[in-house]
């Protein structure tokens, strides 16, 4: 079965993520705007059974993700993707790193980049255009996030919540 790892920001943030998505992204219904912390790996049950553990023992020792969504920007010209930038914090950094490492299933398909799509799989002529009228609407929002959830995917290609985790860590 194939497993990804996210962070979900708050419902005021995936509103106004979804605002761009429905319009721009064709898997609006497959998954909420998220923040992808470990890309999608293939797991058998007994493996996903060690994952959950290694996740558990994490989430007891990182405190709530502090994020910013600072700006609009794009992948181009590696994929016409357009998202929300999250600056990238040591924390988040660090929590990427220790998910690499204690979770070994698949590899890390791009550098880390924190941040929430909004709009992907355009042609260039739209992306340009596109991605010209959102980085004049811009972002600029606060938010904290204190679960990190382990998602499945379905026959369908949509994702789904197999398990939920608490950022207990202290500051």
């Amino acid at each position: 079965m194939k497993y990804g790892i996210v962070a979900f920001p708050s419902k005021k943030l995936q509103d106004l993520a979804n605002t761009y998505r429905k319009r721009y992204d064709p898997h609006f219904a497959q998954i909420t705007p998220h923040m992808t912390l470990k890309d999608s790996f293939d797991a058998s049950e007994e493996e996903i059974q060690s994952v959950i553990k290694q996740l558990d023992e994490l989430a007891r020792n990182v405190a709530p993700l502090q994020i910013h969504a600072s700006r609009i920007s794009s992948f181009y010209p590696t994929t016409n993707a357009i998202y929300f930038r999250v600056e990238p914090t040591e924390q988040l950094t660090t929590l990427h790193q220790a998910l690499e490492e204690k979770i070994s299933f698949g590899e890390a398909k791009h550098v880390f980049v924190p941040h929430i799509t909004i709009a992907q799989k355009m042609s260039d002529s739209e992306h340009d255009d596109v991605y010209g009228q959102l980085r004049m609407a811009g972002v600029d929002e606060k938010d904290v996030i204190d679960r990190i959830h382990l998602l499945y995917q379905l026959e369908d290609g949509s994702w789904t919540t197999f398990e939920t985790f608490r950022l207990t860590g202290a500051e």
